[in-house]
């Protein structure tokens, strides 16, 4: 047998994780571009429309942003429910239905697409199931005017605590039962930071989730970024032979395409805090499963502008009685200086696609010391 010949036996298993991991991408794009009518019929049906906010966190009154997107009220929301299906369907038949399946087409490779592992794959669906659901919750009262928010949902303090014990959760979990307390930094080296661990992951936790909630302003903003960033950890998984971890990513990342591509300017619908909340979180949880939490702030860099930007502007208008930003956060600075909603989401997807492309060589090239 020639040398050749060896080598291609030789990577054989690495690339069958490989098409593995696009399988599970296609399958879940597929999925839900199939659940999106339904679910889309269900939404206009019982007219599950947003609410176009005139107050901001500070209970400021929001005038530009609310006149320049009024046109947009009443269009459905919600749409972030298609995505953690689809991956929780998807879950569920890689478990159960697809060795069905392998047994009757008499093929291994429909058996090899189970991603649901209790190492690598339960945190992360739990936390994208369980946020979900209560970003639903906040949505639903939104719409319907219930809640002690003015106009209805959940005060940010309300969500802030409940996100709190996602993240207190997952930290007990990762510090008690896995015994992580370790962090890593890229090209140096792993650093043990004992019980330090535990506020740094709820720090990463929240500030995934609540960036991810602000960035979600513009039509298709926050869906491209995030595609950006489960697609840079699926590839920095499969580099840590986290092969169902990174075939979870690609399922994230194929129903993110699909939503995407309803979401896009004027978008069909929106994706709601049951999409931006829980899928924020879900990111920081990866990040944290991969050691690659240096490397989530270079990747979705764009977060710490919009969320900066944010905290900025509230910290000028109570202390400082100015404003420092035409609109916050960023994206609507950039709607205030003239430029059109669909220019800011293509540039804000071209510069995530510059950091996400810078962090995953740092991720990969220094994951090794």
């Amino acid at each position: 047998m020639d040398s050749l010949a060896l080598a291609h036996i030789q990577s054989l298993p690495v690339v069958m994780n490989v098409m593995k991991v696009l399988a599970t991408g296609l399958l879940a794009f597929l999925l839900a571009f199939l659940l999106t009518p339904l679910w889309t019929h269900i939404l206009y049906k019982h007219k599950i429309g947003i609410r176009i906010k005139e107050n901001g966190v500070s209970g400021d009154k929001l005038n530009f942003v609310s006149s320049l997107h009024a046109w947009k009220a009443g269009t459905p929301t919600m749409g972030g429910v298609i995505i953690w299906m689809a991956v929780l369907l998807l879950a569920f038949l890689s478990e159960w239905i697809f060795p069905l399946l392998a047994v009757l087409f008499d093929t291994n490779f429909i058996a090899r697409l189970d991603f649901l592992k209790r190492s690598q794959t339960w945190l992360p669906l739990f936390t994208l199931v369980t946020a979900g659901v209560l970003g639903l919750i906040d949505d639903y009262m939104s719409v319907r005017g219930i809640g002690t928010n003015k106009g209805g949902g959940m005060r940010f303090l309300a969500r802030f605590w409940w996100l709190i014990a996602i993240a207190g959760l997952g930290a007990w979990w990762f510090y008690s039962k896995l015994g992580w307390d370790m962090i890593h930094v890229p090209a140096v080296g792993d650093f043990s930071i004992g019980w330090w661990y535990v506020p740094l992951f709820i720090f990463v936790i929240l500030f995934s989730a609540i960036s991810s909630n602000e960035t979600d302003g513009l039509d298709g903003l926050n869906g491209g970024v995030l595609l950006i960033a489960f697609t840079s950890f699926s590839l920095i998984a499969f580099m840590h032979n986290k092969v169902d971890l990174s075939s979870f990513c690609a399922a994230v990342a194929g129903a993110l395409l699909a939503f995407l591509w309803f979401n896009i300017y004027p978008a069909r619908f929106f994706m709601g805090d049951t999409g931006a909340i829980a899928l924020g979180t879900t990111l920081g949880v990866v990040a944290l499963l991969t050691n690659s939490v240096l490397v989530l702030f270079i990747i979705v860099f764009i977060y710490t502008l919009e969320s900066g930007s944010a905290a900025i502007q509230m910290f000028a208008k109570r202390y400082l009685n100015r404003k420092v930003f035409l609109a916050a956060p960023l994206h609507h600075h950039f709607e205030a200086r003239g430029w059109p909603e669909p220019k800011v989401v293509m540039r804000a997807w071209v510069f995530t696609a510059l950091t996400a492309l810078i962090g995953v060589m740092v991720g990969v090239i220094g994951m090794g010391r």
